[in-house]
């Protein structure tokens, strides 16, 4: 007898599960509805700041898979379709049909819960006037590129300067604005320790950014006709002719919640090694993946709550395998993460000092700079790694890099490593590739590795 499973959610965990379990059911014997609140489905978030910075050159460019090309997979994908309540007692969800209103129960026989993350929007006097932006999905993408066009006014201030305020502020420099990032923070980047972060910060000033730190946004000040005109702190205001938010995103769990299904401690569903929801609540009919889940830090030991299109991607063919009639399962993360601000290259994987503190972690941390090339080779550029080392084992806990070209990729090595519970020792020893217009003898990481040795014999930094 066929079974139905449901989707909510459309983009990669959602849309990645159902066409996994549609490579592997048949029709016949696997019904697959899909529902998703907005336009667009299996898009590229992440690729939303270089589309507004004219990198991209075209908004589909951005989108792996359309609504039609799902359904002639055989997947009943209904868009503009948001649901509202998830009943897993009776196995069953209600949407809402957001143009006519009109409201459904579809039955489940296994549901998948892919709803992402929401972005951070602060209860501020102004913080929905028209010219104030965020930038989650395509839409707000192009409306932002709508007030950027129709805006005659060349100031911008972006609030964040996490991932999406930098790249943010890369976009609009490169659009001609003239642009001011107010950080809550004491240095950008807060995914990095401060120390690097300000590497970070004096980058961003360099190419002609104006960095505000240490402020908290009190009000978006608005005009006569109530557009945003200014960003205003506790003591001072930024013209800006549009505001960017990028504050951060937290996990989209509120029907999730309403349900009864278990979350952790920063919002986000907990799920097994299957991505199976956990608990009584959803009695193993019930799966979750991408931006709305927590996922075991393989460092640290604890649940975390990381929003990467990467990790929602894996969720999904793990989830659509799962459902499938097959087996797979998603061990956890080391933090992995890239980005870059006009020239600058930005990486970290694993542990910050915070974080090891945070889970009692005795440490030795190291800083070096060396060059992406051999130093005679043409285009050799600067680079500062940073590395902890647990202090009793050796253990690798954490790689932070702050470079020009061939400085960002690098920390993939560390991701391998940190994975495999290399010591720092065991990391001298790897046999990386080398080539002048590659490398130095030495690879910055390995430079790193062996001062992390030196630490840790010599009892930590």
């Amino acid at each position: 007898m066929s079974e139905r499973l449901v989707v909510i959610g459309g983009d990669a965990a959602g849309m990645s599960a159902a066409s996994q379990a549609r490579r592997l059911k048949s029709p016949q014997e696997l019904e697959i509805v899909a529902f998703e609140r907005g336009n667009f489905t299996s898009f590229s978030a992440c690729g939303i700041p270089y589309w507004v910075g004219g990198d991209v050159a075209e908004r589909d460019d951005l989108i792996a898979r359309t609504p039609e090309e799902h359904r002639e997979r055989s997947i009943d994908l209904r868009m503009r379709t948001e649901v509202v309540e998830i009943d897993a007692r009776e196995r069953r969800v209600r949407a809402r049909d957001l143009a006519s209103g009109a409201e459904e129960w579809t039955a489940y026989d296994k549901l998948v819960i892919a709803t992402g993350a929401r972005p951070l929007r602060p209860d501020l006097p102004g913080i929905d006037a028209p010219g104030v932006h965020g930038v989650q999905t395509l839409d707000d993408g192009q409306a932002l590129l709508d007030t950027l066009t129709g805006t005659p006014g060349r100031r911008a201030v972006v609030i964040g300067a996490g991932y999406i305020g930098v790249e943010m502020a890369e976009a609009l420099i490169g659009r001609g604005y003239e642009v001011t990032v107010v950080n809550r923070g004491k240095e950008p980047m807060s995914t990095l320790d401060p120390d690097m972060g300000r590497l970070v910060r004096e980058a961003m000033t360099g190419m002609g950014i104006t960095m505000v730190n240490d402020a908290e946004v009190t009000k978006i000040l608005t005009a006569d006709d109530g557009r945003a005109r200014a960003v205003a702190t506790e003591d001072r205001e930024f013209p800006a002719d549009v505001v960017v938010l990028g504050i951060g995103v937290r996990p989209e769990t509120a029907l999730a919640r309403a349900a009864g299904l278990p979350l952790g401690e920063h919002g986000g569903l907990l799920t097994d090694l299957a991505m199976r929801v956990r608990g009584p609540v959803a009695d193993g009919a019930i799966w979750a993946g991408g931006d709305c889940v927590e996922v075991l830090d393989l460092v640290s030991g604890r649940e975390r709550h990381i929003a990467l299109g990467t990790h929602a991607n894996k969720h999904g063919q793990i989830i659509g395998s799962n459902v499938g009639g097959g087996y797979a399962t998603f061990p956890g993360v080391v933090g992995t993460a890239v980005s870059k601000v006009c020239d600058l290259e930005i990486a970290r994987t694993g542990l910050r000092e915070k974080d090891a503190r945070a889970a009692g972690l005795q440490y030795a941390a190291v800083t070096i700079e060396s060059t992406s090339r051999a130093g005679y080779y043409p285009g050799a550029a600067l680079m500062t790694v940073k590395m902890l080392a647990e202090r009793r084992t050796g253990r690798l806990l954490g790689v932070q890099i702050v470079g020009r070209e061939g400085a960002a990729k690098r920390v993939d090595v560390a991701a391998v490593a940190l994975t495999a519970r290399m010591t720092v020792e065991q990391m001298t020893a790897l046999d990386l590739g080398y080539a002048p217009p590659f490398s130095p003898v030495w690879d910055p990481v390995l430079v790193a590795a062996r001062k992390a040795v030196s630490a840790v014999r010599a009892g930590g930094a």
